[in-house]
């Protein structure tokens, strides 16, 4: 029997498909027709149970008959499932970053949620990368080169690509620049983290946990060990597909 998790996000959808061999992913962009993106993915597959989350659950829900489910319970459900010891989880996506805290059985304690403001993001980073023309794959590596700190005052992605213009146009070393834009978005997760509270172990979730830079500057500002999963996009469908099938080991 298959049970079938997806995650609808801002910039990519995720499919978890949960069999008795094991979960299989799917991490495709989601595009200007995300209803488009989630039948494909769900094309052919005979499935018992849909758990849909993401900024696009609602909409897809209704169009494909599929149970919601928040984000959150979603993300936390999947990395415990990854790792039994998880106590803290955060996520960065396209749009959004989130801070969960779990307790002994697994359930959410509390969370911290920002969804209003692009700071912090990966709709942050990708903008900022383009100013400084790179790539988003070499974004972090770039700001691991850094010799030098720069600061940036502002996490407003506005005023913060403003800053980035003006420190070009002074002949600021471009490396030094992308340092401080993760070290802005480093500042802004650990402010949540400090918020919510953080427990070993601390699992690294979403498409942000892949930027090298990021992963280091949150381990050296929490002073935690950060696990990231193989696949850290799809920690959220999973945790969907897990619902979908009642919760449970594989």
């Amino acid at each position: 029997m298959i049970y079938i998790g997806l995650d609808v996000g801002s910039r990519t959808t995720k499919l978890a498909s949960l069999n008795a061999a094991g979960v299989d992913f799917k991490v495709v962009p989601t595009g200007i027709n995300p209803l488009a993106r989630c039948r494909e993915l769900i094309a052919g597959l005979d499935y018992r149970g849909l758990v849909i989350t993401g900024y696009g659950r609602h909409l897809a829900a209704a169009a494909i008959n599929g149970t919601v489910v928040s984000e959150i319970k979603a993300f936390a459900s999947g990395a415990r499932h990854l790792y039994p010891d998880c106590y803290t989880v955060i996520d960065i996506g396209g749009q959004d970053c989130k801070v969960i805290a779990l307790g002994g059985d697994g359930a959410v304690r509390k969370f911290e949620m920002n969804d209003r403001c692009a700071a912090g993001t990966g709709k942050f980073l990708e903008v900022m990368a383009a100013t400084l023309e790179v790539d988003i794959s070499a974004f972090g590596p770039l700001a691991l080169k850094a010799g030098r700190i720069v600061h940036i005052n502002s996490l407003c992605t506005v005023f913060a690509e403003s800053e980035v213009v003006s420190l070009i146009s002074k002949g600021e070393d471009p490396a030094s620049i992308a340092l401080a834009l993760h070290e802005a978005a480093a500042a802004r997760i650990v402010a949540m983290v400090g918020r919510v509270g953080v427990k070993e172990r601390v699992v690294f979730a979403g498409g942000g946990s892949r930027n090298q830079c990021l992963v280091k500057l949150l381990s050296d500002k929490t002073g935690y060990r950060l696990s990231v999963p193989d696949v850290p996009q799809a920690v959220g469908a999973l945790g969907a597909a897990l619902l979908a099938r009642g919760g449970g080991n594989l």
